[in-house]
């Protein structure tokens, strides 16, 4: 009979020649165990020469801020727009009441035609009395007069045309009009109020025209002249703000008394959306150059709260590295930590993440496999 010993070298063996072969982590190819990682697209962090950038807070402020008033006295009969409410350049905004400028209209209308009659009678006297004078049949005094009452007629003709364009004039300032597209920020007056020239109707700010005001000190304020030299930087909701370069720039020529600081200010394009008047935004003016250590913006990786890159390491072969990055240099980011000179990232953080999870696949069948080979033996 077959001993307890014997039993147990048997089973011991059958378990080594049914077991599945194990493969050794050195037989592994490269690719699965990641310790020489595949071709994969990668470029070296280095250090770039940059702008020196400083940077101030910039207020949104619309270029053109309006109060309009009443030019001309009248009842507030209608008011077309209120507070928050957009305007096109041309609209009435409010109406005065216009009977009155209506019947001067009228009055100066029906004077225009009476000079205008006036005239025609002095030019057909004036034309008999030349006719009369040329064959000497009366004095010369009387030509004179003749041509004073058309002279006369011409003038009270020009004062009567001048009368009803003023009169028409005075009508049109019943029609309150925007002097350009806008918001509405207060409204001055109510309905039934009477409204004297100069009185305030409605203020109001420009939607397209706006721009940047920034407190620039002493030294910074020369710079600000140039203007490649400014940039500003539009909040976009994400990690990295939109640089916009201003269109114009106008740097105040005295200073503060109080912070002895100049003011400037940054003309944006037209069109740019999510800037309001009186929001906060950020703004850099160059002063220099200087050498910053910069990772290529397609190799970083943005995983929840975690920025990182994917570091190819012969050695280490592919692994994820956290690090914390500055500013945008448009295709490269600045590096503030988690990376030195020379290191090499790999540019598809796709491609690395697949080659990172067949590594940790790779290692953990071969560990399994081992272990039960090794258990197989423990008992010889």
């Amino acid at each position: 009979m077959m001993t307890q010993r014997h039993r147990t070298r048997l089973s011991s063996l059958l378990a080594l020649l049914l077991a599945p072969p194990v493969l050794a982590a050195a037989d592994a190819p490269p690719d699965a165990t990641g310790d020489a990682p595949a071709a994969l697209p990668s470029a070296e962090v280095a250090y770039r020469t940059v702008p020196r950038e400083y940077r101030l807070d910039g207020i949104v402020e619309a270029i053109n801020r309006t109060t309009v008033s009443a030019q001309t006295q009248g009842q507030v009969e209608e008011i077309l727009y209120d507070v928050d409410d957009f305007v096109e350049k041309g609209d009435i905004i409010a109406r005065l009441r216009d009977n009155e400028h209506r019947a001067r209209v009228a009055q100066a209308a029906a004077e225009l035609k009476s000079a205008t009659a006036d005239l025609s009678r002095a030019k057909d006297e004036f034309a008999r009395v030349e006719g009369l004078y040329a064959n000497k049949n009366i004095s010369e005094s009387e030509m004179d007069r003749a041509e004073a009452e058309l002279a006369g007629a011409e003038a009270r003709l020009d004062a009567a045309q001048a009368a009803l364009e003023q009169a028409q004039e005075q009508l049109e300032y019943t029609r309150i009009r925007a002097p350009y597209s806008g918001i509405v920020t207060n409204r001055h007056v109510e309905l039934g109020e009477i409204a004297s020239p100069g009185q305030p109707v409605m203020s109001g700010v420009s939607w397209g025209e706006r721009g940047v005001a920034v407190d620039v000190r002493q030294g910074g304020s020369p710079a600000g002249r140039e203007l490649e030299g400014v940039k500003v930087y539009r909040p976009t909701g994400g990690e990295q703000a939109e640089v916009v370069q201003p269109e114009r720039i106008t740097v105040f020529p005295f200073a503060d008394m109080g912070s002895n600081t100049f003011k400037v200010r940054l003309d944006l394009p037209q069109g740019l959306k999510n800037l309001f008047p009186g929001m906060f935004v950020k703004t850099g003016i160059v002063t220099g150059k200087k050498d910053e250590l910069t990772v290529p913006k397609a190799a970083v990786v943005y995983r929840s709260e975690v920025t990182g890159v994917y570091v190819l390491d012969p050695d280490r072969g592919v692994h994820f590295r956290q690090i914390r990055v500055g500013r945008d240099h448009g295709d490269a980011l600045v590096v503030l930590s988690g990376l030195t000179a020379g290191e090499t990232v790999a540019l598809d953080p796709i491609a690395a993440g697949v080659a990172l999870k067949a590594r940790a696949r790779a290692k953990a069948e071969a560990g399994t496999g081992t272990g039960i080979g090794t258990g197989g033996g423990d008992d010889g």
